[in-house]
């Protein structure tokens, strides 16, 4: 299966994803647009969203998964990176070195177990490799056992667990991907991406 992504610049980008987290029930607040465009604005960063054909009808494609990656640094400014990467101290080396984090993504409920969200983890690899990232890390609560799941799959180790002091379901956990030209050529979707206006 080859699998169609897009990638967005900012403005349009962070209006997509204002749209399509209305899709996504789980999550408890939906990042706004301007919330969006804050944090990614003076940052690398890329913003994919995969597509595919509704089943009922195939000559209509419509957004089925996304998927938000930014550079994150050691002297982070903003209250919510800042804490981040205090949290990630002796887990993850952050200086002379350039770290990506997997911010926001997801996958529309009908369309999950069909690859979508590792090719977009895929493509933001192959990217971020290209774009000299050494690391990605991503931010997860234990309750979420799809998304643990995913990125078991997807070969990220648990470099740190805080446990939550009442309820085990809502402890954090932090993981890990050294990005290297072997974690690239092991990718095994196949993607076509554009890029919208």
């Amino acid at each position: 299966m080859e699998y169609l992504i897009k990638q967005y610049p900012l403005d349009t980008g962070a209006l997509e994803i204002q749209y399509i987290e209305e899709y996504f029930g789980e999550f408890p607040r939906k990042k706004t647009a301007t919330e969006i465009m804050n944090r990614l604005r003076h940052r690398e960063f890329l913003i994919l969203m995969a597509e595919a054909p509704l089943p009922d009808d195939p000559g209509m494609v419509t957004p089925v998964a996304f998927k938000v990656v930014h550079e994150i640094r050691a002297d982070e400014a903003e209250p919510k990176l800042k804490d981040l990467v205090a949290r990630l101290q002796g887990a993850v080396q952050f200086n002379g070195r350039k770290v990506l984090y997997s911010w926001i993504g997801g996958t529309r409920r009908d369309w999950r177990g069909q690859g979508h969200f590792r090719a977009l983890t895929e493509e933001s690899e192959a990217w971020a490799h290209a774009s000299g990232f050494h690391e990605v890390v991503v931010k997860t609560k234990n309750k979420f056992y799809d998304m643990r799941g995913t990125l078991d799959q997807l070969e990220f180790d648990v470099v740190k667990y805080e446990v939550h002091p009442t309820d085990n379901r809502e402890s954090k956990v932090y993981l890990s991907k050294r990005l290297t030209s072997d974690v690239v050529r092991a990718h095994t979707s196949t993607r076509t991406v554009v890029y919208a206006d």
